[in-house]
């Protein structure tokens, strides 16, 4: 690692205490602390428990949050924060993903290292979290309604943890999927070109923007998705949403939704701002849910 990582790493050690002492999460988990040749990667999420159940000692269903920022930093407060505390409030174990981004000079894998290792400590110590690791989902903001979108197509097809020597017997499916005004297409005419170039790197092959363009790589058994968007967001493009929407219609994937807002922008996220009064979209969101069977 150069020094200028190990500055960015300080930092951030930093940073997460001061988050910890702000935001109270009931754990903060390294994600790769244990694992040969990683261990200074600064990956971590922050759990936050569930603050009620239906019966005592119920496990609960747990979601993996990742917020956005153009693959570049990340939006921890309003997408982050802020949705972990109403999943904890609404019987989740909300777990909030701080991923490596291209500010740190990351770019993919690094992304999709981090989501797949998080869904495998997740699953693999369900029963000390106290969770269903059969009622697992991941919702994303911006790119990171990418990522959990690579999450949902990728886990075979792309699976880098066997790239980096991990074995495992865990899933790293999710069992739903929801990205918010994401980020979905890297095809010239659509894509967000900053979000592109932190995770793609400059130079882009035709064949590398089809790979990474979500509307084209949807596969078989992609899990249920529940898409969320604004059509005047200036930041992406909404009909990068609805491009990837036809996709799972295309192929037939079953309870999937799209969710289309006349007004709203970009970055709305879970803060109790005038469109979430207005619109109240995560309680849309809950009744889908139930719709889905993750809740009751």
């Amino acid at each position: 690692m150069n020094i200028i990582k190990r500055i960015n790493c300080f930092i951030l050690i930093l940073f997460f205490l001061s988050l910890q002492i702000l935001f109270a999460q009931d754990a903060t988990i390294y994600l790769w602390k244990d694992v040969k040749g990683m261990k200074n990667e600064p990956s971590v999420m922050f759990m936050h428990k569930a603050k009620k159940t239906e019966k005592i000692n119920q496990k609960t269903p747990c979601v993996i949050i990742c917020p956005g920022g153009s693959y570049h930093h990340l939006g921890l407060y309003n997408e982050g924060f802020c949705s972990a505390k109403w999943f904890s409030e609404n019987g989740f174990t909300a777990f909030m993903l701080k991923y490596r981004t291209n500010e740190s000079f990351y770019n993919h894998p690094a992304m999709l290292e981090d989501i797949q290792r998080a869904i495998q400590i997740v699953r693999e110590n369900a029963q000390e979290f106290g969770i269903d690791e059969n009622k697992l989902g991941v919702i994303g903001y911006s790119a990171g309604g990418h990522l959990v979108t690579m999450a949902g197509e990728f886990f075979e097809s792309h699976n880098e943890l066997k790239k980096l020597g991990i074995d495992s017997n865990v899933s790293l499916r999710p069992d739903f999927v929801v990205p918010v005004y994401p980020v979905v297409s890297m095809q010239d005419d659509i894509a967000h070109q900053w979000s592109r170039k932190s995770l793609l790197g400059k130079n882009q092959s035709q064949t590398r923007k089809d790979e990474f363009s979500m509307e084209l790589n949807v596969p078989d058994n992609m899990p249920p998705t529940y898409i969320v968007v604004a059509k005047d967001d200036p930041v992406v493009d909404y009909h990068n949403s609805l491009r990837l929407y036809d996709s799972l219609v295309e192929k037939n994937i079953p309870d999937c939704k799209l969710t289309v807002y006349e007004w709203g922008k970009h970055g709305f996220g879970m803060v109790d701002n005038d469109f979430m009064k207005t619109f109240h979209w995560n309680e849309s969101l809950k009744e889908w849910l139930k719709e889905i069977s993750i809740i009751e």
